[in-house]
């Protein structure tokens, strides 16, 4: 393209009020197929987020939106992504910032929901990160000791009590550990039952019930959201209680979750975007805890397992689901 070329695609560019393809930061965002697609609520409250900062995609910015629904499609797409040097990675869980640090160390990282990034090795400190991660922390591990809370809220005489974890997630070192304080404190027998696909939760749920499990708790993972109406089905059939923490499994119709807003933390993960686009480096950038946790209830559900839900607990929830 000649010099006078390329003068002219700049002044078309700043009057139809739009960068140049080549002046625009290109950034990747990379999602859970079936959890993070073109039209799903997680991925327009990020655009959202942006639009609120003044980037509208496409004009101030491309995103490159790459799905992943395995741990080799994860690594194979984090290699992808490192290979194309975009500005920054916008990851959803914990593990997919890992996978991509392990493929580009140095490229910038915002993570949407990151467990406890002290915990799982992706931060030095919540308030001083020091390496190339930063975003959003939603603390799970400490927040499944509060699921169980409820859980003995819900069932004061419940002691068998089953956990779904998923080896692969960075987090579940950290929540193995809580459910041992659990255990001690709340005087339950847990029962730790394994997931590394879908494939596996229906064996999970015959192995709790087998152990007479009187309801099951549900780690955080990617495969929770986008296996939602299969837990909820297996939760039916099994006649079983099961409290989580992502809302999908609750309107998919488990009986309650409670842990953090992720629709807010996708939206908020643009702040993010925008500091180190203007120039901050992630390790400079602290990790925000979630600002908003919820707790939903399925009253339909509560009763078609003959529930009642104590009164003090239903004026608490910020929604009940009733049909």
């Amino acid at each position: 393209m000649t010099r006078a070329c390329t003068a002219l695609a700049a002044v078309l560019g700043l009057l139809l009020g739009s960068a140049p393809l080549s002046a625009q930061p290109r950034i990747a965002y990379l999602g859970f197929q079936g959890v993070v697609a073109e039209k799903s609520r997680l991925y327009e409250a990020f655009l959202e987020g942006l639009r609120e900062r003044g980037y509208a995609p496409g004009r101030d910015l491309r995103i490159d939106t790459r799905l992943w629904k395995s741990m080799d499609e994860l690594r194979s797409v984090s290699r992808e992504v490192a290979g194309a040097r975009p500005a920054l990675v916008v990851v959803g869980p914990p593990i997919a910032a890992a996978m991509m640090r392990e493929a580009s160390p140095d490229t910038p990282i915002v993570c949407i929901s990151c467990g406890d990034p002290v915990e799982n090795g992706l931060a030095k400190t919540l308030a001083h990160p020091q390496g190339n991660v930063t975003g959003l922390a939603s603390l799970s591990a400490e927040l499944i000791g509060k699921r169980f809370e409820l859980v003995r809220e819900l069932l004061p005489t419940a002691s068998r009590v089953a956990v779904v974890t998923f080896p692969a997630n960075p987090g579940t070192p950290p929540t193995i550990a809580a459910l041992q304080r659990i255990e001690r404190n709340l005087r339950m027998t847990i029962k730790r039952v394994e997931v590394t696909g879908r494939g596996d939760l229906a064996a999970a749920f015959r192995s709790a019930s087998v152990a007479r499990s009187q309801a099951i708790v549900i780690q955080d993972d990617p495969l929770v959201r986008s296996a939602a109406a299969e837990i909820a089905g297996l939760a039916r059939k099994h006649r079983v209680p099961v409290v989580a923490g992502l809302s999908e499994t609750v309107e998919a119709g488990a009986l309650l979750s409670y842990g953090p807003n992720r629709i807010d933390m996708s939206r908020r993960s643009a702040v993010w975007v925008e500091k180190i686009l203007k120039g901050t480096m992630p390790g400079e950038l602290p990790f925000e805890q979630a600002r908003r946790l919820e707790l939903i209830i399925n009253l339909q559900t509560a009763k078609a397992l003959g529930l009642s839900v104590p009164r003090d607990m239903l004026s608490r929830a910020d929604r009940v689901i009733f049909e």
